[in-house]
């Protein structure tokens, strides 16, 4: 087998797909800039992301019932209406992050 990911037949879009894998695997571990703690602060920035609107639906759904009680429940309504508006966030902050770093790819190639 050969030291090089990149060679094989180079027509073949399988084998040009292992070769960059293995290529971003082999950066990767010359540069370990981005570790346990990117990771996990990333995964607490989605969390948060999502968390803060649902507890502000939620909490706002709760004054309306209190105040303006009617025959729905506004603390569900809203509760749903900030889970949708957090997971929107929180897509958004992936789908920013996933395009920098195919950015940061291509910059490399």
């Amino acid at each position: 087998m050969s030291e090089n990911p990149e060679s094989g037949n180079a027509g073949d879009p399988f084998s040009r797909e292992v070769g960059a894998k293995a290529a971003r695997k082999l950066k990767a571990q010359r540069n370990p800039t981005q570790g346990v703690w990117f990771g996990l602060g990333m995964m607490g920035l989605v969390g948060w992301s999502v968390v803060v609107p649902t507890l502000l639906g939620t909490a706002f759904g709760i004054w309306l019932d209190s105040h303006h009680p009617g025959t729905h429940s506004w603390t569900l309504t809203l509760l749903i209406v900030g889970l949708a508006l957090g997971c929107l966030n929180a897509w958004h902050w992936v789908d920013k992050e996933d395009k920098e770093m195919r950015e940061e790819q291509e910059n490399h190639k």
